[in-house]
C-alpha cells in the first residue's frame, strides 16, 4: 500500500535572487498536474500568449499578479487568496508580478470539463465570491 508523503511547505521561501519563475511539479496523473510556481517580478515576454490545452485553476497565496486575457483591457489583479479557473485555449499572459516580495501561486492543470461551474471566478480585488453568487 502506498505511503502518504509529506512535500514541502508551500510558502517555504526560495533564494534571494530569483532571476527566473521557480515551477515544482508536486503531483501528476494523466488527467491533473498541480505545480508550485514562485515569481518575482516575472512576466510573460513581450508578444508572448498562453495557449494552454487544459483547463488552468490558478491561487496566489502570497504576493501579486496581474494577468491579461487576450481580447479584454483591463489586466485581472489577484491579490494573497484570490484564484480563477482559466479554460483550454484561452489565451492569457501574466503582465507581472511583485517585484518586492515572492508570488507563491497553486496551479491546477486538469484535462475535464469545469471542475465545478457553480464556483465563482475571481475578479479584481476579491478574495471572496462575487456577491449573488453561490458560495460552495
Amino acid at each position: 500500500m502506498d505511503q502518504p508523503r509529506v512535500g514541502t511547505n508551500l510558502l517555504e521561501p526560495v533564494a534571494k535572487a530569483l532571476e527566473h519563475e521557480i515551477v515544482e511539479q508536486i503531483l501528476r496523473s494523466d488527467r491533473v498536474r498541480i505545480e508550485r510556481i514562485v515569481s518575482r517580478g516575472q512576466a510573460s515576454p513581450d508578444g508572448f500568449w498562453y495557449d494552454l490545452e487544459e483547463n488552468e485553476w490558478v491561487a496566489v497565496l502570497t504576493g501579486r499578479a496581474g494577468l491579461r486575457f487576450q481580447g479584454r483591457e483591463e489586466i485581472v489583479v489577484l491579490n494573497p487568496g484570490d484564484h480563477i479557473e482559466i479554460p483550454a485555449h484561452t489565451r492569457h499572459r501574466v503582465e507581472w508580478t511583485s517585484a518586492e516580495q515572492d508570488t507563491v501561486w497553486l496551479a491546477v492543470f486538469y484535462r475535464a470539463g469545469p471542475l465545478n461551474p457553480n464556483r465563482s471566478r475571481a475578479r479584481v480585488g476579491t478574495a471572496g465570491p462575487v456577491e449573488g453568487e453561490p458560495r460552495c
